[in-house]
This record gives C-alpha cells, sequence and structure tokens, in this order.
C-alpha cells in the first residue's frame, strides 16, 4: 500500500508516533489510509452540509475496512462574491484547490482518496486534483438545494432573484416583490437549484464515471444524499482493492461522453472551462471544435432552469443523468465501454434504467431541439471561439445584428444598464474581464440578470471576455478569445459598431474591414494592469486562453 511509506517498518517509527499523537491506533495503522477531502465552511450554502456527508462517508470507509483521514478544500460563493472585487477571486480558487489537494494527498501517502465537493469552482479544482494525483478516488457532492416557492406559490431560484434586481430597476417590481424573491428563492442548504455551473458539474462527474448515479441530482437535504455518501466510503475499498484510478476512468472516450451528456442536459457554459482543463491533468487536449460536432448530433433533452422552469429535484425524479444517458444511448452516442467508479461499465450500469418522466427528460426522438445546449462561435471577433448557452437564448436572439455599447468592464456597463441607457437591438460588449484582463475571468451574472429582469431579454445580446455564471439566460456570448488584454479583436470594437451574432451558424463578426481594424491594432496599447500584486498578479502572468480551459503554465 502507499501508505506504508508512513506506517510500516522501524524507519517509519517517528511517522507512527504523530499518527498515534492524533490519536488513531495500530490496528488503523494497518488498513488503508483513505484521504476524505471536504470542502465544508460557513460562507456557502452549497457546503454547509458537507460535515454530515463528510461523516457518512467516513462510516462507509470503516465499515469496508479503511481508516478514514479527514482534510479540508476551500471554496468560495460565487453569488456572494458577485458584483464585486471578490468575484475575481472566484475562478482562480480551482487551482488553489487542485494544488494544495495535490500537496495534501501525496505528503501524506494517502490509498485513496474521496472528494466531497460541490460548488462552482470546488468540482472541478478537485476533478483536477483526483486526475493530477492519480490514486484511487471516488466523488460525492454535497447534493443541489430544493426549488425555492414564492408567497403566491410559483417556483424560484437564484437567477430569478438576480433578476428580480433588474425588474425592480425597470420599475416592474416594489420592493416587496424584491424581499419575496429574498426569502424565498433558496429554500435550504445545497448547491442553487438550476442547471447552474455547479450542478452541470456535479452531474458530469455522473457522466464522465468519477461518481455514483444520484451524485449530480439528489438533493442535499433528502437522507438519500447520505445514503449515497456511505456507499461512496465503501466503494473507494473496492476501487483500492482493484487499483482503479482516476486516468483509468477518465479516458478520452470518457471525456466525450461528458460533453455530449453536457449537450443534452444543457449545462452551463462553465463546463467549456472546466473539462478542458480537467482533460489537461489526465494529458488530454480537448479542442473547442469538438463541442460543436458533437453538439451537431446530440439532442438537447432538458431545459432546467434558467433555460427552462423545472429543477434539480425534479430530474432527480425523472431517473437524473443516468436517465439523460440512458435516452442518448438508443441512438448510440454514448461509448458505453468505459470503466467507471462502480468498478463495472457505463453499460453495466445503465442496465434496467427508465425515463421515469418525459416532460422533464425529453425522449430522445422528441427533444427540445435536435442540437445541443451549448454553442461555439467563431468569426473575425473571436477568431479562437467564444460559447453561448444555445438552450437559453430566445428563439428571436438566435440571429442578431446591432450596434456596439462597449465598456471596459463590468462596473461601467451595469450602470449604464440600470440608467436606462441600453435600448433594444443593442449588442454589450464588456471587455478586460478576461483570464488575465480581469485578472480572474470574473462572471457576469449582473448584468445579463439586469438585462433580462428590465424586458431587454429577446432584444438585446451581450458579449464579453469574461465569463457567465450557469444562472445566466439570453444571448450572453462568454469566453471571447483571444481576450481584450491579450491584444484580442474584442478590444478593437469602438462605440457603434455593427455586430452581427449568428448563433444557428456558429459566427460572430464586428462589420469593420481588415484594414481598418489593422489601423486600429497598431494604435492600441494594452491598459496597465488592474491587480499588480498578490496572487491575483501571479495568476494573471501564468494564466492560457480560456480556449484551452485558463489553465495555468
Amino acid at each position: 500500500m502507499r501508505s506504508d511509506n508512513v506506517t510500516k517498518g522501524v524507519e517509519r517509527a517517528p511517522n507512527r508516533s504523530l499518527f498515534y499523537a492524533l490519536g488513531y491506533t495500530k490496528e488503523e495503522l494497518e488498513r488503508p489510509l483513505i484521504g476524505v477531502v471536504c470542502s465544508y465552511n460557513e460562507i456557502v450554502p452549497g457546503h454547509m452540509n458537507l460535515d454530515k456527508i463528510a461523516e457518512a462517508v467516513k462510516a462507509g470507509v470503516r465499515a469496508a475496512g479503511g481508516t478514514p483521514v479527514e482534510f479540508p478544500a476551500i471554496a468560495v460563493c460565487d453569488g456572494i462574491a458577485m458584483g464585486h472585487i471578490g468575484m475575481k477571486y472566484s475562478l482562480v480558487t480551482r487551482d488553489l484547490i487542485a494544488d494544495s489537494t495535490e500537496a495534501m494527498a501525496i505528503a501524506h501517502q494517502f490509498d485513496g482518496l474521496v472528494m466531497i465537493p460541490n460548488c462552482d469552482k470546488n468540482v472541478p479544482g478537485l476533478l483536477m486534483a483526483a486526475a493530477r494525483v492519480n490514486i484511487p478516488t471516488i466523488f460525492v457532492s454535497g447534493g443541489p438545494m430544493l426549488a425555492g416557492r414564492l408567497e403566491d406559490g410559483r417556483r424560484s431560484c437564484l437567477s430569478h432573484m438576480f433578476e428580480a434586481v433588474g425588474a425592480y430597476k425597470a420599475g416592474k417590481l416594489d420592493e416587496a416583490g424584491v424581499e419575496d424573491y429574498e426569502n424565498n428563492a433558496c429554500p435550504s442548504c445545497g448547491s442553487c437549484s438550476g442547471m447552474y455551473t455547479a450542478n452541470s458539474m456535479n452531474c458530469l462527474t455522473e457522466a464522465i464515471g468519477m461518481g455514483l448515479r444520484g451524485n449530480g441530482t439528489i438533493p442535499a437535504v433528502w437522507s438519500a444524499r447520505l445514503r449515497l455518501a456511505k456507499h461512496a466510503g465503501m466503494q473507494i475499498m473496492e476501487l483500492v482493492e482493484k487499483d482503479i484510478k482516476p486516468r483509468d476512468i477518465m479516458t478520452p472516450a470518457a471525456f466525450h461522453n461528458a460533453e455530449t451528456v453536457d449537450m443534452a442536459l444543457g449545462c452551463s457554459t462553465n463546463t467549456m472551462l472546466h473539462l478542458p482543463a480537467i482533460a489537461h491533468e489526465c494529458g488530454i487536449e480537448l479542442d473547442l471544435d469538438m463541442s460543436n460536432a458533437i453538439s451537431a448530433k446530440t439532442p438537447n433533452l432538458c431545459h432546467l432552469a434558467p433555460a427552462g422552469d423545472t429543477f434539480m429535484e425534479d430530474l432527480e425524479g425523472a431517473g437524473g443523468v443516468y436517465a439523460v444517458m440512458k435516452e442518448l444511448t438508443k441512438k448510440g452516442l454514448l461509448d458505453t465501454s468505459v470503466m467507471t467508479v462502480t468498478g463495472k461499465t457505463m453499460a453495466e450500469n445503465l442496465e434496467g434504467v427508465v425515463n421515469r418522466n418525459p416532460e422533464i427528460i425529453r425522449p430522445i426522438d422528441n427533444p427540445y431541439s435536435q442540437d445541443g445546449g451549448i454553442a461555439v462561435l467563431k468569426g473575425n471577433l473571436a477568431p479562437e471561439g467564444c460559447v453561448v448557452k444555445r438552450s437559453a437564448v430566445a428563439p428571436e436572439m438566435m440571429a442578431h445584428t446591432g450596434p456596439a455599447r462597449v465598456f471596459d468592464g463590468e462596473e461601467e456597463a451595469i450602470a449604464a444598464i440600470y440608467a436606462g441607457k441600453i435600448v433594444p437591438g443593442d449588442v454589450v460588449v464588456i471587455r478586460y474581464e478576461g483570464p488575465k484582463g480581469g485578472p480572474g475571468m470574473r462572471e457576469m451574472l449582473n448584468p445579463t440578470s439586469a438585462i433580462v429582469g428590465m424586458g431587454l431579454g429577446e432584444s438585446v445580446a451581450l458579449i464579453t471576455d469574461g465569463r457567465f455564471s450557469g444562472a445566466t439566460r439570453g444571448a450572453a456570448i462568454g469566453h471571447v478569445c483571444p481576450e481584450a488584454a491579450q491584444g484580442g479583436p474584442i478590444a478593437l470594437v469602438e462605440e457603434g459598431d455593427i455586430i452581427s451574432i449568428d448563433i444557428p451558424a456558429n459566427r460572430i463578426d464586428v462589420q469593420v474591414d481588415e484594414a481598418a481594424l489593422a489601423a486600429r491594432r497598431a494604435k492600441w496599447v494594452c491598459p496597465e494592469p488592474k491587480v499588480k500584486t498578490g496572487y491575483l498578479a501571479r495568476y494573471a502572468k501564468l494564466v492560457t486562453s480560456a480556449a484551452r480551459g485558463a489553465v495555468l503554465e
């Protein structure tokens, strides 16, 4: 066992003495040591229950003959960090999480790991660590929040809460209405209840084979979540015994499966950052162009919030991620020979699975659309690509042409939107918010929610080299690459330039000829960095393009 390096032989007597100082017994040190990576904290609603999940995991490990050893991982609440400097510290935590978990796992020579994440960067950060460390590992998340219910009985969620602020600014909702959302949109612990980034990544953890059935969909407050955690603790022991490691599971075929399920579910555009970053740790390079090829043949089967009015608990009731995958196998869209943390193949896992609610999970012959939920657009404005959640775009905005309204940062844009300076037909351009330029690639949920809440969601587009929350809906196009801080074409756009967006054709262009763009480029000077010290400054120097997953090099 790997743990023999810290527990066996006379030479390791000093090491054992420190385990004894922790209260471990000789008998416990003779069993496999299982690291339990728990992201519990008291600032993220999706993480406030993870101490209970960890206790259940440890019970499962002990029941199966292992010795659990818990240690922490950090997490940021994107909703609380939204709209101020704190959002610069969201994406960057993905690498802190991966690095610190690598350090802990290797320094202490664990035989296996159980990862307990839940929210946006915490899940991909731990998947990156799992790939990097490559010892037997299983994931069990904290589970999604229940949908809220307003005073009039309507169901609600966090994206509605943000849009309510825009409605208030437009005079469409009074303070009492805002307070109704404030008090009722987020009724329980758990990752926010729509198909936002956290739930997208927890669902894709099942699809890629690293989590047990229900990992992405069993609500946080259900006792079934605790049973799932116990089973994960038991199952890690089988993975250790058989030496089934993350890179045995996260193969090119598994990433292809994950992107296919992504398109069927209508996941967050942030998956286009996280899947390439996780694959990179596996020695696999995912090309954004592959996403469009997958999307072209993958029907969109689900419209969970913000694309529709259904929520994660509804997806669980319909059969969860496994039921979605079962539908996809009917057209041969998944490689079901891949290994998973169950110790079985996907084909074996899907035996007997049924779609229990065809209104929540559309049958593959009756999809919402014949193509997937995410589209990658390219053109002279984004030569390396940009992304949009196609399933959450109004039909009338699938193709749009309008004048650019240019802002060098989120704050300028949100002030103009709230002041009523954005009108139907406009294309809002928010730049210098990319991985380097931000630094940190902030989410633009406040501007997009304001646009929708003020009744402009069917007439105004927004493009940015920043990114979006999974809660964003509308013609919101992010990850424009190259970013402005690297001299990408988005840096050259001027107020009033005509921008054309054609999502079905996967195109985005600024209607300015190459000679004029070249003249602007010759005059362009990169602005001074917004942050010059600390972690963000180091991050800006190391981070790569969003088209590559914003990995560090």
